[in-house]
Protein backbone atom coordinates (compact mmCIF):
# COMPACT_ATOMS: atom_id res chain seq x y z
CA UNK A 1 0.00 0.00 0.00
CA UNK A 2 3.00 2.28 0.72
CA UNK A 3 4.23 1.83 -3.02
CA UNK A 4 0.18 2.63 -4.16
CA UNK A 5 0.50 6.07 -2.08
CA UNK A 6 3.58 7.04 -3.58
CA UNK A 7 3.11 6.63 -7.69
CA UNK A 8 -0.26 8.11 -7.13
CA UNK A 9 1.38 11.89 -6.76
CA UNK A 10 4.11 10.88 -9.05
CA UNK A 11 2.42 9.96 -11.77
CA UNK A 12 -0.06 12.87 -11.23
CA UNK A 13 2.29 15.57 -10.89
CA UNK A 14 3.95 13.52 -14.32
CA UNK A 15 0.71 14.20 -16.24
CA UNK A 16 0.54 17.83 -15.27
CA UNK A 17 3.84 18.38 -16.09
CA UNK A 18 3.47 16.56 -19.50
CA UNK A 19 0.30 18.30 -19.58
CA UNK A 20 2.00 22.38 -20.07
CA UNK A 21 4.69 21.05 -22.06
CA UNK A 22 2.23 19.35 -24.53
CA UNK A 23 -0.10 22.77 -24.81
CA UNK A 24 2.99 24.28 -25.13
CA UNK A 25 3.90 22.42 -28.10
CA UNK A 26 0.96 22.48 -29.34
CA UNK A 27 0.29 25.94 -29.84
CA UNK A 28 4.11 25.99 -31.51
CA UNK A 29 2.99 23.10 -33.91
CA UNK A 30 -0.09 25.41 -34.59
CA UNK A 31 1.57 28.11 -35.94
CA UNK A 32 4.23 26.52 -37.89
CA UNK A 33 1.52 24.17 -39.66
CA UNK A 34 -0.78 27.46 -40.43
CA UNK A 35 2.28 28.70 -42.83
CA UNK A 36 2.61 25.27 -44.75
CA UNK A 37 1.66 23.85 -47.93
CA UNK A 38 -0.32 20.38 -48.00
CA UNK A 39 2.92 18.57 -49.27
CA UNK A 40 4.59 20.11 -47.03
CA UNK A 41 2.22 19.72 -44.25
CA UNK A 42 2.56 15.86 -44.83
CA UNK A 43 5.83 15.44 -45.00
CA UNK A 44 6.02 17.11 -41.73
CA UNK A 45 3.30 14.54 -40.22
CA UNK A 46 5.52 11.87 -41.78
CA UNK A 47 8.58 12.72 -40.52
CA UNK A 48 6.95 13.06 -37.01
CA UNK A 49 5.30 9.61 -38.02
CA UNK A 50 8.87 8.11 -38.41
CA UNK A 51 10.09 9.79 -34.95
CA UNK A 52 7.50 8.11 -32.60
CA UNK A 53 6.29 11.76 -32.09
CA UNK A 54 2.27 10.79 -32.67
CA UNK A 55 1.14 13.67 -30.99
CA UNK A 56 2.91 16.06 -33.50
CA UNK A 57 1.88 14.52 -36.48
CA UNK A 58 -1.75 14.38 -35.63
CA UNK A 59 -1.84 17.86 -35.28
CA UNK A 60 -0.09 17.99 -38.45
CA UNK A 61 -2.69 15.99 -40.50
CA UNK A 62 -5.29 17.68 -38.22
CA UNK A 63 -4.43 20.79 -39.86
CA UNK A 64 -3.75 19.48 -43.43
CA UNK A 65 -7.63 17.78 -43.32
CA UNK A 66 -9.05 20.65 -42.31
CA UNK A 67 -7.72 22.97 -44.98
CA UNK A 68 -7.16 20.85 -47.62
CA UNK A 69 -10.30 18.22 -47.13
CA UNK A 70 -10.70 17.39 -50.82
CA UNK A 71 -6.98 17.34 -51.83
CA UNK A 72 -5.26 14.29 -53.24
CA UNK A 73 -3.94 13.42 -50.13
CA UNK A 74 -7.21 13.39 -48.22
CA UNK A 75 -7.80 9.42 -47.40
CA UNK A 76 -3.57 9.00 -46.88
CA UNK A 77 -4.10 11.60 -44.18
CA UNK A 78 -7.16 10.58 -42.84
CA UNK A 79 -5.84 6.86 -42.64
CA UNK A 80 -2.44 8.18 -41.05
CA UNK A 81 -4.79 10.53 -38.78
CA UNK A 82 -6.95 7.24 -37.37
CA UNK A 83 -3.20 5.74 -36.61
CA UNK A 84 -1.61 8.94 -35.13
CA UNK A 85 -4.49 9.38 -33.10
CA UNK A 86 -4.60 6.24 -31.62
CA UNK A 87 -1.28 6.25 -30.76
CA UNK A 88 -0.95 8.99 -28.99
CA UNK A 89 -4.01 8.00 -26.92
CA UNK A 90 -7.10 10.49 -28.38
CA UNK A 91 -9.40 7.43 -28.26
CA UNK A 92 -12.29 10.05 -28.78
CA UNK A 93 -10.76 11.65 -31.69
CA UNK A 94 -9.94 8.19 -32.83
CA UNK A 95 -13.07 6.64 -33.35
CA UNK A 96 -14.49 10.04 -34.67
CA UNK A 97 -11.97 10.06 -37.59
CA UNK A 98 -12.96 6.27 -38.10
CA UNK A 99 -16.44 6.66 -38.60
CA UNK A 100 -15.99 10.05 -40.61
CA UNK A 101 -13.54 7.68 -43.06
CA UNK A 102 -16.37 5.07 -42.94
CA UNK A 103 -19.37 6.79 -43.54
CA UNK A 104 -17.43 8.88 -46.47
CA UNK A 105 -15.77 5.87 -47.76
CA UNK A 106 -17.86 2.94 -47.20
CA UNK A 107 -15.78 1.67 -50.55
CA UNK A 108 -12.58 2.80 -49.83
CA UNK A 109 -10.21 -0.31 -50.36
CA UNK A 110 -8.69 0.33 -46.86
CA UNK A 111 -11.66 0.77 -44.83
CA UNK A 112 -11.55 -2.78 -43.87
CA UNK A 113 -8.26 -1.32 -41.80
CA UNK A 114 -10.79 1.65 -40.24
CA UNK A 115 -12.92 -1.10 -38.71
CA UNK A 116 -9.75 -3.08 -37.47
CA UNK A 117 -8.81 0.18 -36.33
CA UNK A 118 -12.00 0.94 -34.62
CA UNK A 119 -11.80 -2.50 -32.93
CA UNK A 120 -8.21 -1.86 -31.32
CA UNK A 121 -9.27 1.72 -29.85
CA UNK A 122 -12.10 0.06 -28.03
CA UNK A 123 -10.45 -2.54 -27.08
CA UNK A 124 -7.52 -0.09 -25.96
CA UNK A 125 -10.40 2.14 -23.74
CA UNK A 126 -11.14 -0.93 -21.80
CA UNK A 127 -7.61 -1.26 -20.18
CA UNK A 128 -6.73 1.27 -17.14
CA UNK A 129 -3.13 1.71 -16.71
CA UNK A 130 -3.35 3.08 -13.59
CA UNK A 131 -5.15 0.54 -12.04
CA UNK A 132 -2.71 -2.27 -13.67
CA UNK A 133 0.43 -0.19 -12.62
CA UNK A 134 -0.62 -1.15 -9.25
CA UNK A 135 -2.49 -4.31 -9.33
CA UNK A 136 -5.63 -3.68 -8.63
CA UNK A 137 -7.80 -6.56 -10.15
CA UNK A 138 -9.77 -5.27 -12.82
CA UNK A 139 -12.26 -8.53 -13.52
CA UNK A 140 -15.44 -6.59 -12.61
CA UNK A 141 -14.88 -3.16 -14.26
CA UNK A 142 -17.60 -1.70 -16.91
CA UNK A 143 -17.20 -4.45 -20.33
CA UNK A 144 -18.83 -1.98 -22.20
CA UNK A 145 -15.81 -0.99 -25.03
CA UNK A 146 -14.82 -4.74 -24.56
CA UNK A 147 -18.18 -5.52 -25.79
CA UNK A 148 -18.10 -2.64 -28.74
CA UNK A 149 -14.36 -4.14 -29.60
CA UNK A 150 -16.08 -7.28 -30.01
CA UNK A 151 -18.86 -6.13 -32.39
CA UNK A 152 -16.39 -4.21 -34.19
CA UNK A 153 -13.82 -7.10 -35.00
CA UNK A 154 -16.81 -9.50 -36.24
CA UNK A 155 -18.38 -6.80 -37.78
CA UNK A 156 -14.85 -6.34 -39.88
CA UNK A 157 -14.54 -10.38 -39.95
CA UNK A 158 -18.03 -10.67 -41.31
CA UNK A 159 -17.61 -7.85 -43.81
CA UNK A 160 -13.96 -8.57 -44.57
CA UNK A 161 -13.30 -12.50 -44.37
CA UNK A 162 -10.67 -12.13 -46.65
CA UNK A 163 -8.58 -9.31 -44.73
CA UNK A 164 -5.32 -9.39 -43.89
CA UNK A 165 -6.74 -7.61 -40.29
CA UNK A 166 -9.08 -10.96 -40.27
CA UNK A 167 -6.82 -13.33 -38.53
CA UNK A 168 -5.81 -10.99 -36.13
CA UNK A 169 -9.20 -9.92 -35.25
CA UNK A 170 -10.44 -13.04 -34.19
CA UNK A 171 -7.32 -14.06 -32.09
CA UNK A 172 -8.97 -10.62 -30.49
CA UNK A 173 -12.32 -11.80 -30.42
CA UNK A 174 -11.17 -14.50 -28.31
CA UNK A 175 -9.39 -12.50 -25.72
CA UNK A 176 -12.85 -10.35 -25.50
CA UNK A 177 -14.74 -13.69 -25.05
CA UNK A 178 -12.81 -14.61 -22.08
CA UNK A 179 -12.52 -10.85 -20.53
CA UNK A 180 -16.62 -10.47 -20.94
CA UNK A 181 -16.96 -14.28 -19.67
CA UNK A 182 -14.79 -13.53 -16.48
CA UNK A 183 -16.80 -10.41 -16.10
CA UNK A 184 -19.70 -12.18 -15.64
CA UNK A 185 -18.55 -14.39 -13.32
CA UNK A 186 -16.97 -11.90 -10.98
CA UNK A 187 -20.69 -10.62 -10.99
CA UNK A 188 -22.04 -13.80 -9.89
CA UNK A 189 -19.67 -14.36 -7.21
CA UNK A 190 -20.65 -10.69 -6.12
CA UNK A 191 -24.45 -12.29 -6.00
CA UNK A 192 -23.25 -15.42 -4.28
CA UNK A 193 -21.42 -13.46 -1.55
CA UNK A 194 -25.00 -11.34 -1.18
CA UNK A 195 -27.08 -14.93 -1.11
CA UNK A 196 -28.86 -13.79 -4.22
CA UNK A 197 -28.42 -17.40 -5.32
CA UNK A 198 -31.26 -16.83 -8.58
CA UNK A 199 -28.84 -13.92 -9.80
CA UNK A 200 -25.94 -15.88 -9.66
CA UNK A 201 -27.17 -19.09 -10.89
CA UNK A 202 -28.54 -16.69 -13.81
CA UNK A 203 -25.31 -15.40 -14.66
CA UNK A 204 -23.85 -18.87 -14.73
CA UNK A 205 -26.12 -20.13 -17.21
CA UNK A 206 -25.81 -16.50 -19.28
CA UNK A 207 -22.28 -17.48 -19.53
CA UNK A 208 -23.54 -21.07 -21.21
CA UNK A 209 -25.64 -19.64 -23.58
CA UNK A 210 -23.31 -16.90 -25.09
CA UNK A 211 -19.89 -17.76 -24.00
CA UNK A 212 -19.76 -21.38 -24.20
CA UNK A 213 -16.30 -21.59 -26.04
CA UNK A 214 -14.33 -19.11 -23.27
CA UNK A 215 -12.09 -20.52 -20.63
CA UNK A 216 -15.03 -19.64 -17.77
CA UNK A 217 -17.21 -22.32 -18.93
CA UNK A 218 -16.17 -24.60 -15.72
CA UNK A 219 -16.59 -21.83 -13.12
CA UNK A 220 -20.01 -20.81 -14.51
CA UNK A 221 -20.84 -24.59 -14.11
CA UNK A 222 -19.83 -24.72 -10.73
CA UNK A 223 -21.47 -21.52 -9.71
CA UNK A 224 -24.47 -22.90 -11.02
CA UNK A 225 -24.38 -26.24 -8.93
CA UNK A 226 -23.31 -23.94 -5.83
CA UNK A 227 -26.70 -21.94 -6.18
CA UNK A 228 -29.36 -24.71 -7.32
CA UNK A 229 -27.86 -26.63 -3.67
CA UNK A 230 -28.25 -23.38 -1.65
CA UNK A 231 -32.06 -23.22 -2.93
CA UNK A 232 -33.17 -26.54 -3.01
CA UNK A 233 -33.46 -27.13 -6.85
CA UNK A 234 -32.34 -30.35 -7.19
CA UNK A 235 -33.63 -31.17 -10.73
CA UNK A 236 -31.93 -28.07 -11.97
CA UNK A 237 -28.41 -28.90 -9.79
CA UNK A 238 -28.50 -32.53 -11.34
CA UNK A 239 -28.37 -31.24 -14.62
CA UNK A 240 -25.73 -28.99 -13.60
CA UNK A 241 -23.77 -31.47 -11.89
CA UNK A 242 -24.10 -33.71 -15.23
CA UNK A 243 -22.40 -31.02 -17.39
CA UNK A 244 -19.74 -30.41 -15.05
CA UNK A 245 -18.86 -33.81 -14.65
CA UNK A 246 -18.84 -34.48 -18.31
CA UNK A 247 -16.70 -31.77 -19.50
CA UNK A 248 -15.01 -30.95 -16.24
CA UNK A 249 -14.19 -34.66 -14.44
CA UNK A 250 -11.67 -32.58 -12.02
CA UNK A 251 -13.42 -30.44 -10.65
CA UNK A 252 -13.29 -29.98 -7.05
CA UNK A 253 -17.38 -29.31 -6.77
CA UNK A 254 -17.36 -33.49 -8.16
CA UNK A 255 -17.55 -36.02 -5.32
Amino acid sequence: MKITRCIAPLVFGAIVSLAGCSSSEDKEAQVVNANLDAQSLYDRARESMENGNFAAAAASLSALDSRFPFGPLSHQVQLDLIFSYYKSGKSDQTLATIDRFIRLNPNHADVDYAFYMRGLTNMEADNNLFQEMVGIDNTDRDPTKSKQAFDDFRRLIQQFPDSKYAADARKRMVFIKNRLAKYEVAIARFYMRREAYIAAANRGKYILEHYPDSNQVQQALEIMVECYDQLELTELKDNAMKTLKLNFPNSEFIS
